[in-house]
């Protein structure tokens, strides 16, 4: 898959997050085109982890979301703070509350899309 189609899917992923945070009242995501680079590039990361097999359900696609933002040097925190590195969802993927383990069925649901080919 080509790297520009990896982008453009992450983005379509990371705006379908901010909506759906929208429709529970977190109004905290900002648009693809405003997001700092690392929040892009944990969007572009997933894409790939799904991609290359690697999250094979929307629990590993949780772990390896973890696994990224702990190299980095996240900690678990009870608010999202990216100066201070915590986020509440470093947590256990049977931890997460189901509103938040959605997050990543809708994540892994859009790639798979994607991936799958168009019928006519």
């Amino acid at each position: 898959m080509e790297e520009r189609d990896v982008v453009a899917i992450a983005e379509v992923c990371h705006e379908a997050n901010r909506a759906y945070c929208e429709t529970m009242g977190d109004h905290s995501q900002v648009a693809w085109d405003d997001a700092p680079d690392w929040q892009r590039e944990s969007a572009i990361a997933g894409v790939r982890a799904v991609v290359d097999g690697a999250a094979d359900s929307p629990r590993a696609q949780h772990e390896s979301w973890m696994a990224l933002k702990v190299a980095e040097g996240w900690t678990y925190g009870p608010t999202k703070d990216p100066e201070a590195k915590t986020h509440p969802c470093l947590v256990p993927y049977g931890d997460l509350p189901p509103a938040q383990r959605r997050k990543d069925v809708l994540f892994r649901g859009i790639v798979l899309a994607f991936l799958e080919p168009v019928v006519v």
